[in-house]
């Protein structure tokens, strides 16, 4: 055989140890999982379910629709403007419905005949739907507080599934549609408030809050932070879910007290809202 036969199988050969270089190929694998990480993860990051989650009913839930002024539709709202001699407040609570935390702010509630907003994570209304039914039962107003409470940033397809599927699952379980919505943590730019907006949630943010996220902080510091803060047209954040809220429960009653003490009375969102304008 001539020398230049071979020739044809040893350029392929040399080509193939090129391809197969090791640091060529750890490269291409490498930018290869950028580009999924950069493309598909996001859209994979809501439970693999969402957007179609299959929920269970409840039986025969009685419609509690929650509506705004059209004013306030698709608008941020972090407190209402009210003149000085109308001294009305709204409480209102996230991350629940959570089991121990969420049944005693209730009772401290209805000790106290006010009405509160609760602003529901999907995840938990999920894992205790009759607690959320006791919410509603009792009178309380409820908004969607998204699905996970991711704060990072969401694709527009992410972001719809946070909004949507818990407002199904809201429905579902307790009969209630609502016009309220909360980003987590307060964050306007990771895609769910943007989404909420376009779909004309009003997006219900807060004036005052205790500084529950403080580990330092006492429960005589949640208080006077709260009676600090208060002006009509306050709406106070804070926690029955999510965690340990114990301090919320103990302060809860003297902030309370100590607001009444001071001329203030307690209404939902929607009514601090209603309250702007009739003004």
């Amino acid at each position: 055989m001539r020398t230049r036969d071979l020739q044809p199988n040893c350029d392929m050969e040399n080509r193939s140890e090129v391809f197969w270089h090791p640091k060529l190929l750890a490269a291409v694998m490498t930018v290869t999982g950028l580009l999924g990480t950069c493309l598909l993860l996001p859209t994979r990051l809501a439970d693999p379910q969402l957007p179609n989650y299959e929920y269970k009913a409840a039986a025969s839930p009685a419609t509690h629709v929650f509506s705004v002024p059209a004013r306030f539709q698709g608008k941020i709202v972090r407190q209402v403007q009210l003149p000085p001699k109308e001294k009305a407040i709204a409480l209102t609570f996230d991350d629940g419905p959570w089991p121990t935390t969420t049944v005693q702010v209730l009772k401290i509630l209805k000790q106290n005949n006010i009405k509160a907003t609760f602003f529901w994570i999907g995840k938990s209304l999920q894992a205790q739907p009759d607690v959320a039914r006791q919410v509603v039962a009792d009178g309380h107003v409820i908004g969607n507080h998204t699905w996970h409470h991711w704060y990072f940033r969401m694709n527009p397809a992410t972001a719809a599934a946070e909004v949507e599927n818990t407002a199904k699952l809201i429905y579902d379980t307790t009969g209630v549609k609502t016009a309220l919505f909360r980003p987590p943590g307060g964050f306007m730019h990771n895609g769910v408030a943007a989404y909420a907006l376009r779909k004309n949630y009003t997006v219900a943010m807060w004036s005052s809050e205790p500084g529950e996220f403080r580990p330092s902080n006492t429960v005589a510091g949640y208080v006077t932070t709260v009676l600090s803060q208060a002006q009509p047209g306050a709406i106070v954040l804070m926690h029955d879910g999510g965690g340990n809220h114990s301090k919320t429960v103990q302060a809860l009653p003297q902030i309370i007290a100590r607001l009444r003490q001071q001329g203030y009375r307690f209404v939902t969102v929607p009514e601090l809202l209603k309250m702007q304008v009739s003004q």
